[in-house]
């Protein structure tokens, strides 16, 4: 873990450390429409003729989510009190890698990372349709490869063109540079050098011309801005401090105030009042950019409100809006295969349902269904990509009203019925513990009556193996009896069950 060059107390530690990379991206394809988000400030114009207008003023604010373990969405989660516009300017995934194979840097997903790009359409559009940019951050990996080390402009420029398809076919708004953890040297790499993060940028930039791209300032890269008349300050849009709790200007020549953002803050970990300064100073000193990181699933309004009264005055609200069939944090769980398609793992060993047969029980992706009285909307996911939460104690949001009065979930257990205690979470800060129960999606076999609390609300006549193939039992789809809540109280998210007594519970969708 990288910690500020200073030994004192005050300096929070960079971030978690991104390992084991998992899934290697070759040239992507380059079409994508991108539903386009509220325009920054840079001095490379970056996608604004189509943005909403702005609806606050002041600095922009970022917020980097750690999506292996929050989800992206949540920086749609926060308005200011005072006319609801975004606290969040831009949403920064964290973290995709430049790796290395032996002869080239390539560019890596792991798995959290490709679970939000693969579902742009539920965890990055609905950002961009609020006006919030989405960028994707690029972090060393500890293979020798990183920005600073290509041996010639070729290199950079066949990298630069891994970025740009990655955010031409994810519909992202632009790439953000954090040269840490490259580790310089391993597997026979180079050092750095001067040219390759200029060549880097100028490629990046000739490829995304309206896209943004972003500095995290700090590494070789940050110190290799200009080389034979390529000036990186001319071809980025921002640079923000790396250590959080400080105050420290990003050192980018030909960079003005309105594209710096000299304060940083780690929204679960800087204290109140540090944060508070450091926003204050930024408003005094008249810079345009406030720099977050480590932004939770959970409810943050307090330690958010500590800048947003000094950058906007307003504090912050918090409304847990959702994504992917009416959740926040990412779906864990794949489900659902294509028929003579293996990879889909609904329970554990590789079986999963079919989507040919689900469509023919007339359940396809974003589809509504009905049942025990309640109106679902089925994951708008493609079959063999993720589906569903297997409760893991994640919290999911509810879209909707949520002022219906009673709650159910759809969905079914794996290796037995399944039961477990989940939590719901009203907007007004209380909550409720609620029992979910779910019956065994084949009824084990064939051989168990659907448990009491549970109304069939999809039958097939098959699921699928793990080699592709057919396994001719019937399976269910299960809706849960609607649970009473208090009246007049509206449901923001339920974090589910950490544990259940036995198998797996999963859910595809929450009715509230």
């Amino acid at each position: 873990m990288n910690d500020s060059p200073s030994s004192s107390s005050t300096h929070i530690t960079r971030r978690r450390l991104l390992r084991d990379a998992g899934i290697a991206v070759a040239v992507l394809g380059t079409s994508s429409a991108v539903v386009r988000a509220q325009a920054a400030t840079p001095a490379a114009a970056a996608d604004g003729a189509a943005a909403p207008a702005a609806t606050k003023s002041g600095p922009i604010t970022t917020a980097y989510v750690e999506v292996n373990t929050n989800s992206i969405t949540s920086a749609g989660n926060y308005t200011l009190a005072s006319n609801g516009a975004n606290v969040f300017d831009i949403a920064i995934i964290f973290a995709a890698n430049i790796n290395y194979d032996g002869t080239k840097a390539t560019l890596y997903f792991n798995p959290q990372v490709q679970a939000v790009l693969d579902n742009a359409a539920t965890q990055i559009a609905p950002l961009q349709a609020k006006g919030i940019k989405v960028l994707l951050s690029i972090l060393g990996n500890h293979q020798g490869a990183g920005f600073a080390n290509f041996p010639d402009q070729a290199g950079a420029a066949a990298f630069a063109t891994l970025l740009s398809n990655a955010v031409n076919t994810y519909g992202l708004d632009g790439i953000d540079f954090d040269d840490e953890y490259a580790d310089y040297g391993t597997n026979g790499t180079p050092q750095p050098n001067a040219w390759s993060f200029p060549y880097l940028v100028q490629a990046l930039r000739n490829d995304l011309p309206n896209k943004i791209i972003s500095l995290y300032y700090i590494g070789p890269a940050s110190t290799t801005l200009s080389y034979g008349g390529i000036n990186v300050g001319s071809l980025i849009n921002y640079s923000w401090n790396p250590y959080y709790g400080t105050w420290g200007v990003p050192g980018v020549p030909g960079m003005t105030k309105a594209q710096l953002a000299p304060a940083a803050i780690d929204v679960q970990n800087t204290s109140s009042s540090t944060t508070s300064s450091l926003a204050q100073q930024t408003v005094s000193n008249g810079y345009g950019v406030f720099n977050t990181y480590n932004l939770p699933d959970t409810d943050a309004s307090a330690s958010i409100s500590a800048f947003t009264q000094a950058l906007y005055g307003s504090s912050a609200v918090y409304k847990n809006s959702g994504s992917g069939g009416g959740g926040t944090a990412a779906y864990n769980n794949t489900g659902i295969a294509s028929d003579g398609s293996s990879g889909p793992n609904f329970d554990g060993v590789g079986w999963a349902y079919s989507a040919q047969a689900l469509a023919a029980a007339g359940v396809s992706p974003g589809s509504r269904l009905t049942a025990a009285g309640k109106t679902f909307t089925w994951p708008a996911a493609a079959a063999g990509t993720p589906d569903n939460y297997q409760a893991a104690g994640q919290t999911v949001a509810i879209s909707g009203a949520g002022n219906s009065g009673s709650i159910s979930f759809l969905g079914s257990a794996t290796n037995g019925p399944s039961t477990g205690t989940a939590t719901v979470h009203f907007t007004d800060g209380t909550s409720q513990s609620v029992t979910l129960s779910f019956s065994d999606w084949t009824l084990n076999g064939g051989s168990a009556s659907v448990q009491s609390g549970n109304t069939v609300a999809v039958t097939t006549s098959y699921r699928d193996t793990t080699s592709g193939g057919r396994d001719g039992v019937s399976t269910y789809v299960f809706a849960t009896s609607p649970r009473s809540l208090p009246a007049g109280k509206t449901v923001a998210s339920v974090t589910l069950p950490s544990a259940a007594n036995q198998g797996n519970l999963h859910v595809f969708a929450i009715a509230a």
